[in-house]
């Protein structure tokens, strides 16, 4: 078996249209389809960012609430490579959005930072190593 990427993460979202708002205004991700299902009362919403791997949103009526505390078991968080971390950091907070203070991994020395979606799902913006920056 050969893994080649992370294809897509799905995200369970409590108000629909407020999670997409977030998703494609404040994070700028492209539409590629949106289907409601009649059947289930859901949406489900793919978006895209720029390499191709995707964001899948989803709405159910009254989904549970995920326990949340710092280190639940299950996934932590979802981290977004960008280029410059303090620049979108600074366009994240003039869109009302907080934002923690950048930090710097100890081990790869490359800078990030954590902000929350709608629901409170951590979310984490890595800078990318020089060489892949399109600075």
């Amino acid at each position: 078996m050969h893994l080649r990427r992370i294809h897509h993460a799905a995200i369970i979202c409590s108000d629909y249209q407020v999670s997409k708002r977030f998703y494609t205004e404040s994070l700028g991700l492209r539409v590629v389809a949106e289907h409601y299902r009649a059947e289930r009362r859901s949406y489900k919403l793919d978006l895209a960012l720029p390499d191709g791997s995707q964001v899948e949103l989803f709405s159910f009526p009254a989904p549970p609430p995920r326990p949340s505390r710092p280190e639940a078991q299950g996934l932590r968080h979802l981290a977004f490579e960008v280029d410059d971390v303090a620049a979108c950091k600074a366009e994240l907070e003039a869109r009302g959005i907080a934002v923690e203070a950048i930090r710097t991994d100890e081990y790869t020395g490359r800078r990030f930072t954590f902000f929350a979606d709608p629901d409170g799902l951590p979310l984490e913006l890595y800078e990318a190593p020089p060489a892949a920056s399109t600075r």
